[in-house]
């Protein structure tokens, strides 16, 4: 597999803060997985019953926050509210995140030029985008970008269109927000089993801009393999979505995470070793440990994305901004090397450089 897109940054762009946000409602996996026994068990075959058991009770993952009310609500939802809650925290969720993200780096609203908004789990027209100019009162004139379907990898496609809307100047926001609680679905299947065990809700935005503060945004490498397209990706099934994810999915994702990483430490003339911090997309438990055995990591290099897998499950796209948080709250020294790692639908893997300077608006 090599990478069939790349896309390097513009030079001079800097990530100037990053922010995340995530719903107040969060659920105990032991609590899930009695819940679901006692509503779907009937609908199981024993076989299935035992392996969501085991599934829900990995110690991979602790707790997830989930954008509902209460669990019952969500077990019971037609699809028209479904949307009307996929909007709603959709919205409400990026423009936390959004809102964050500019106080940290100290930037009123009115001088956003730019807004990047991607997401795979809903669709409305107009998309999230408009809502968030509204509520957060950004320029009416902003240059709004609305992108779907790149699934958990695409935070970084998304910082590669922020970037190349900086040609002229100017402060882009990019956003990851997924609402994966509104593609839920149960059977005696075991993609729906294991997605219901694994997913949670979030938003995380990147303010981007050229200045030289926070972290530069080096170079990017993307990588596209649509012969494994159904290995990970969503169906539609009666007019809704289906996650449908197979047991593949580890090793294919590691070894086009190591084909995207190859490929940017060497056209910037780096090796593994320069590289201090690794923010690598937790997918699961078994998809982390796939990707440490392909590219030769450390448990070390790891451990922020297994806090965040525990803390909050894979929240799909927002996730590797997560673990970005998580790295940045415990320090980087300026000239540290970062490399970002992130695999979803597509199949696709994408890889982002990033150099430290000035980190006092981080």
């Amino acid at each position: 597999m090599t990478p069939e897109t790349t896309s390097g940054a513009e030079a001079g762009v800097h990530i100037a803060s990053v922010a995340t946000a995530a719903p107040p409602f969060s659920i105990e996996q032991s609590e899930a997985s009695a819940i679901m026994a006692q509503r779907f068990g009937h609908l199981l075959s024993a076989r299935s019953l035992a392996i969501m058991k085991k599934v829900f009770s990995h110690p991979s993952i602790r707790r997830r926050h989930l954008a509902i009310t209460d669990p019952i609500s969500l077990l019971e939802e037609d699809p028209d509210p479904r949307v009307a809650r996929f909007t709603h925290w959709a919205v409400e969720l990026s423009a936390q995140a959004v809102a964050r993200a500019l106080d940290r780096a100290g930037m009123p609203a009115n001088a956003v030029s730019a807004l990047v908004v991607n997401t795979c789990t809903g669709y409305i027209c107009p998309g999230i985008s408009t809502y968030v100019i509204e509520r957060l009162g950004l320029p009416k004139m902003v240059r709004a970008y609305d992108l779907v379907g790149s699934g958990c990898g695409g935070a970084i496609p998304n910082l590669q269109v922020a970037s190349d809307s900086l040609k002229n100047g100017g402060v882009a926001v990019s956003v990851s927000v997924e609402i994966c609680s509104a593609t839920f679905q149960m059977g005696d299947d075991l993609s729906l089993i294991v997605s219901n065990a694994l997913f949670g809700d979030g938003a995380a935005a990147a303010v981007l801009m050229r200045q030289e503060r926070g972290l530069s945004l080096v170079d990017s490498v993307s990588l596209y393999d649509p012969a494994h397209r159904d290995d990970i990706r969503y169906v539609h099934k009666n007019g809704q979505l289906h996650n449908q994810l197979k047991p593949t999915v580890p090793a294919l994702a590691a070894a086009a995470a190591a084909s995207v990483t190859a490929t940017l430490l060497e056209r910037n003339g780096l090796q593994m070793r320069d590289v201090r911090h690794w923010i690598v997309h937790p997918g699961g438990d078994n998809v982390i440990n796939a990707v440490r055995d392909e590219l030769h990591l450390a448990d070390s290099h790891l451990a922020l994305s297994r806090q965040i897998l525990s803390e909050h499950g894979n929240l799909s796209s927002p996730t590797i901004m997560f673990v970005l948080r998580e790295v940045l709250d415990r320090g980087v020294a300026h000239g540290d090397w970062l490399l970002m790692v992130a695999f979803g639908a597509g199949l696709s893997a994408h890889a982002c450089l990033l150099r430290a300077c000035d980190t006092s608006t981080l």
